[in-house]
Order: structure tokens, then C-alpha cells, then sequence
């Protein structure tokens, strides 16, 4: 009986070192497990990030399209309207066309490259107007052409 009470005793005082022993090894990661994480983050990152900044890019060019798009568009009604072609972008605000010069997304200023009309075909030869316009930008789009022959 006492034989027996002496094995218990013993069994319960190693089984407590084992749990201690196992304490300490699971209470956090191994340093290459943090490794692989680590690694693993680095790689989809290295994916994202540049997937990420086309979609930018490809956001910005739409705007400018929009954008062109709907300046040239008042730009014909303010001609058709006024039978002579506004003076400058700001005549499109005041005339009410316009609330305010819609932002070029490329340069983040409303400065736009307006293309004058020809005098000579001008109706008001004094004071040509605008036919068109650009971006001020110079760089390049993500098909290979100038934002500025947009």
C-alpha cells in the first residue's frame, strides 16, 4: 500500500514538470515560424501594392476623361448658345455652365491647356475663343500616350 502511494505520489510530481516543460514551449512562436509569416506578408505585399497603385492610376485617368469630356461638351453648348466661343473657362462658370473648373486629377490644379480658335474663322475676330482642351500634365498615360493629346 504504501509502495503504491509512494508510484502515485511520484507519477503526480513528473506529470507536473511535464506540464511546466510544456508551458514554457507553447506559451509563444518559434522564431522561424515568425519567419515564414514574415516571408509570407512580404510576397502579398509585393503583389498588392503595385496592383494597388494601377488602380490608381486607372481611377485618375477616368476622371480626366470625364472631365475633358464634360468641359468640351460645355464648351459646345456655351457656342451654340452664345454663337461666339467663350473667352476663357471662367465665362463657363459665370454664364452658369459650370459650378466651378472641374480639377485636372493628373496635375491637382484646374489649370487647363485651352486651344484657341482660329481668328480668321472666329465669328468675333476681335476676341477668339476656346475650342478645346487638355491636361497641363505632362506625363504619360498607361497606354503610352501623353495625357496633354488627350
Amino acid at each position: 500500500m504504501l509502495r503504491n502511494l509512494q508510484i502515485s505520489v511520484e507519477r503526480r510530481a513528473v506529470s507536473a514538470r511535464l506540464r511546466r516543460i510544456d508551458q514554457k514551449h507553447s506559451r509563444g512562436f518559434t522564431l522561424l515560424e515568425l519567419m515564414i509569416v514574415l516571408s509570407i506578408m512580404a510576397i502579398l505585399m509585393a503583389v498588392a501594392i503595385p496592383v494597388y497603385n494601377q488602380s490608381v492610376v486607372q481611377a485618375r485617368e477616368s476622371v480626366l476623361r470625364a472631365n475633358l469630356s464634360t468641359l468640351r461638351n460645355v464648351i459646345s453648348q456655351y457656342t451654340l448658345d452664345k454663337q461666339k466661343a467663350p473667352e476663357s473657362l471662367d465665362d463657363l462658370v459665370t454664364a452658369g455652365y459650370l459650378r466651378q473648373i472641374p480639377i485636372d486629377p493628373m496635375t491637382h490644379q484646374a489649370n487647363w491647356e485651352v486651344v484657341q480658335e482660329d481668328v480668321m474663322m472666329a465669328v468675333d475676330q476681335q476676341n477668339p475663343g476656346i475650342t478645346d482642351v487638355h491636361s497641363a500634365s505632362s506625363a504619360s498615360a498607361s497606354d503610352g500616350t501623353a495625357y496633354s493629346s488627350w
